[in-house]
């Protein structure tokens, strides 16, 4: 997979004590993969400072649509203006701990690596506005490696050390892991994963995206507004790259359109198309849409073969794996559709957010709209111990499980009414002239 997260791989496991002024006045402790201190933060239960500093009546003090800092008791925007160079004293106290059994490696790279620095940032800018209500945040970041056994492993360890909310990592079948051994004792967030099987709210199992059926609705709505009446779709069986060309040729059919013919391929490997190019060009009369869930470099090679066989007026329109795996890094991207979760708006919340990361870190946060979906994962969790005025796992969900317009980073998001999927807008951009664009925000 091209991804330039992967050269930013962060160190196998972390802990870090978000707090305010310089690292060195930090009380970070660092864990290795076999020794884990399984009994840190064991006192944080439900008598902790961070469960009599929460206000049961989370709502005070904020406007209905979350503009007064989009979580009662973090406002967002006061702690994206703190100076972490400032010395501010950080608040003490028993913490809220947010666990993040993180993927490294080079499937999950892309959205775990970025996704945990945001967080781990996140939590010092709170910390240094004053954290939730005078109770500090502390991140906890394990790599599980890619490995269903590792993962269970490191989910026990975070649930040992006193985690809770838990951020998961981004496909089912590793995700599947963390949720065997937590068993609904806390809220798992998967801020990556867009996968319809994961969300579950009666096992404590939430998602912080729009899942795929959502997505690939929302791109079957759009070509046909734009007036489409002709389709191709590349597809492989299982989920993601089969689920949302399916959902595309329901949705695309059903409001009158035709999907001319079906190519597979295999996801991450492929970049020769010849057959399917050869048989494609005897159908396509170029007024087309090319729809798929392939990877960035995937999607180009694919177009440029298209092109060699005069089909130049086709349109292409991806998921968001494209912004995923590198869209803007790639040749021949020009006009390229996708879905995604967010547009970086100048001077919004995620640009903020991205900017002071980078202040701060002398480099960028890749993939900036994955990064502000786990940042949210995190402020979710913290709503609803707010919510709930408590910090046990079962009551943390119940709470989250009720919240309606919650906006953090990534736009207004509403879990009332859902199993755990939040209903939220999807956005729809397009390339042009090398610059990702916002075309609509799709509800």
């Amino acid at each position: 997979m091209k991804t330039r997260t992967l050269a930013a791989l962060l160190a196998a496991l972390v802990l870090l004590v978000a707090a305010c002024g310089s690292d060195d006045d930090e009380s970070a402790e660092t864990e290795t993969d076999d020794t884990a201190d399984a009994d840190a933060g064991t006192e944080a239960d439900s008598g902790s400072d961070a469960d009599s500093g929460s206000d049961a009546d989370a709502d005070e003090g904020a406007d209905s649509d979350g503009s007064a800092g989009g979580v009662a008791g973090v406002d967002i925007d006061a702690a994206l203006a703190a100076d972490l160079d400032g010395g501010a004293e950080p608040p003490s106290g028993d913490p809220i701990i947010i666990g993040m059994a993180m993927d490294f490696g080079d499937v999950s790279g892309y959205a775990d690596i970025p996704g945990s620095e945001a967080v781990s940032h996140l939590a010092d800018l709170i910390n240094c506005a004053g954290g939730v209500d005078g109770t500090p945040i502390e991140v906890q970041v394990s790599d599980i490696q890619g490995d269903p056994e590792v993962a269970a492993q490191v989910t026990q360890e975070l649930l040992d050390g006193g985690a809770h909310v838990l951020i998961g990592p981004p496909f089912a079948d590793i995700g599947e892991s963390v949720l065997q051994v937590t068993e609904g004792e806390v809220p798992v967030f998967f801020a990556a994963s867009t996968e319809p099987n994961l969300p579950d709210a009666s096992i404590n199992s939430f998602l912080v995206t729009f899942d795929d059926v959502a997505q690939a609705t929302a791109a079957a709505e759009f070509a046909l507004s734009e007036g489409f009446t002709r389709a191709i779709t590349f597809s492989s069986p299982g989920p993601y790259f089969g689920t949302n060309p399916e959902i595309f040729t329901e949705v695309f059919e059903a409001g009158g359109g035709t999907v001319i013919t079906d190519q597979t391929y295999v996801p991450v490997d492929d970049v020769d198309f010849s057959a399917q190019v050869n048989e494609i060009a005897g159908l396509a009369d170029g007024t087309e849409v090319v729809y798929s869930a392939m990877l960035a470099f995937q999607i180009t090679a694919l177009r440029g073969q298209l092109e060699g066989q005069g089909l130049t007026d086709l349109t292409y329109l991806g998921t968001d794996a494209f912004e995923a795996t590198g869209l803007l890094f790639e040749e021949n991207n020009d006009g390229i559709y996708h879905t995604t979760h967010a547009f970086v708006e100048p001077g919004g919340r995620l640009d903020l957010l991205l900017k002071s990361y980078e202040e701060a870190n002398g480099t960028p946060l890749e993939s900036g709209t994955f990064a502000g979906l786990y940042a949210d994962s995190a402020l979710v969790g913290i709503q609803g111990i707010l919510d709930c005025g408590c910090t046990d796992g079962p009551g943390i969900g119940a709470a989250v499980a009720q919240l309606e317009d919650f906006d953090g980073f990534t736009g207004p998001m509403s879990f009332a009414g859902t199993n755990g999927g939040p209903t939220k807008p999807v956005s729809l951009h397009r390339v042009v002239d090398g610059v990702d664009t916002l075309v609509a925000n799709w509800e």
